[in-house]
């Protein structure tokens, strides 16, 4: 069964950190991109980073810039979202999704996680 599965989020006070995980199963995560996707209450979901698959290069929307860093470890067929410096703006459900191109837009995504939650307070 093909699934992504993400891990990581919680509540956290402005300033701290988190780190996101989305773990594959059920195909190799190897060749595709995967993308993080955010949507805040009441806000349509954004696509603020993503990470190919062929050379590990990497998008990040201008909110995040800095403050996120996206990777991947293969071997564990997991990806990971270090998010860094979290501002109140930030509170969303995170979801990663796979796809073989950064580009693509969302509804081409392949595969989506569940979502996990990140609250940031004030």
């Amino acid at each position: 069964q093909v699934q992504l599965v993400e891990s990581g989020g919680g509540l956290v006070h402005t300033g701290e950190s988190l780190r996101l995980s989305c773990a594959a199963s059920g195909f190799t995560l190897d060749y595709y991109a995967i993308g993080w996707f955010r949507q805040a209450p009441g806000k349509a979901r954004e696509k603020i980073s993503c990470i190919s698959g062929r050379d590990s290069s990497t998008y990040y929307a201008d909110s995040v810039t800095g403050r996120f860093t996206a990777s991947r470890e293969n071997a564990k067929n997991t990806a990971y979202l270090q998010m860094n410096m979290l501002k109140p703006e930030d509170t969303a459900v995170y979801y990663c999704a796979a796809d073989p191109f950064c580009n693509s837009y969302e509804g081409e995504f392949d595969y989506w996680g569940q979502g996990t939650q990140v609250t940031v307070s004030s």
